[in-house]
């Protein structure tokens, strides 16, 4: 990946990282189903009227809908309302990248590299020995709904490299239309018509201000421009080059949660963060024009001397 790409990348993660203690406030005020259907109906209705359908076939575009906006949404907000702490589920949820490669290496037959390999094992590591140190903080069945999520999210990742869409945005606005109606009857089956009313007859109040404001930065900042940033992204490059850059996420989460609700940050978790880092810059580390241009060089070196020696009776 270019450089360019790569601080694109970054930004991503920084958007994607602030979302979790945004997400947070927000399910303070609006139930898990529900506010996922809120979330892409503010989405999807302008889409709807303004923007014009991506040039991607249709399975893709579903694909993509379901796999990001139903399948990681859904079990990610389950799984935080269950108990999940916001910096821990940056961290869990960031499974989506092996998940990723796994699912592109078997589907898509895209082979991974013995450096890209050791970055993503570099990466998963300081992964885990965040998730080791933590693990006292979560019950298994919000670990177990997140990482549902983050398998989601690979399988999204996939099916948006697949469509390869020739406008990322476009495209990204219109998986927004998948999750809306199929969560608004979830919701209404699972969470009820009373919870759904009492959530939306209270959202002019004082009290749900920090929610009102988290559900707009999901909406804005984590959605419109994050995704739309990494379907370009996933358009120009592999998935297993892209993905791996989703492991900083659960660094800027972790820090951000701290700020926002005091979530203690030791130094283990630290070093954990900059194990993850490091596997990144590895795996996304280009080829150095060096050996390209010492490579050329030798095959224009043969040339010049099988054009020099003398054919042979």
């Amino acid at each position: 990946m270019p450089l360019r790409d790569r601080l694109l990348a970054c930004l991503v993660a920084v958007c994607w990282g602030m979302n979790f203690p945004a997400t947070a406030l927000a399910l303070e005020h609006f139930p898990p189903l529900f506010m996922v259907a809120l979330r892409y109906a503010l989405v999807a209705v302008p889409t709807l009227l303004l923007v014009p359908r991506p040039r991607v076939p249709l399975r893709w575009l579903l694909g993509v809908g379901v796999g990001i906006g139903i399948l990681q949404f859904t079990f990610l907000y389950l799984g935080m309302a269950a108990g999940m702490p916001s910096g821990l589920a940056s961290l869990v949820l960031q499974a989506s990248a092996p998940f990723t490669v796994v699912i592109a290496g078997i589907w898509l037959h895209e082979k991974l590299s013995m450096r890209q390999f050791a970055g993503v094992a570099v990466a998963v590591a300081g992964l885990a020995v965040i998730a080791v140190h933590r693990a006292q903080s979560a019950a298994w069945l919000p670990v177990v709904l997140t990482l549902c999520g983050a398998l989601g999210w690979a399988i999204g990742n996939v099916c948006s490299r697949r469509a390869e869409a020739p406008n990322a945005l476009h495209l990204t606005l219109w998986t927004a239309v998948v999750p809306p109606l199929p969560m608004l009857g979830l919701a209404l089956v699972v969470e009820g018509p009373g919870r759904i009313g009492r959530s939306l007859a209270g959202v002019l109040t004082v009290d749900a201000l920090p929610s009102v404001l988290g559900l707009l930065y999901v909406v804005v900042v984590a959605t419109l421009i994050g995704y739309s940033i990494w379907n370009v992204l996933l358009s120009r490059h592999p998935s297993n080059v892209v993905a791996p850059f989703s492991m900083l996420v659960p660094v800027v989460g972790v820090l951000a949660s701290w700020v926002a609700f005091g979530e203690v940050l030791d130094p283990v978790e630290l070093a954990a963060g900059v194990l993850v880092v490091a596997g990144v810059l590895v795996a996304s580390r280009p080829v150095q024009p060096r050996v390209i241009g010492l490579t050329m060089s030798a095959t224009n070196s043969s040339a010049d001397s099988a054009r020099k020696t003398p054919a042979t009776a």
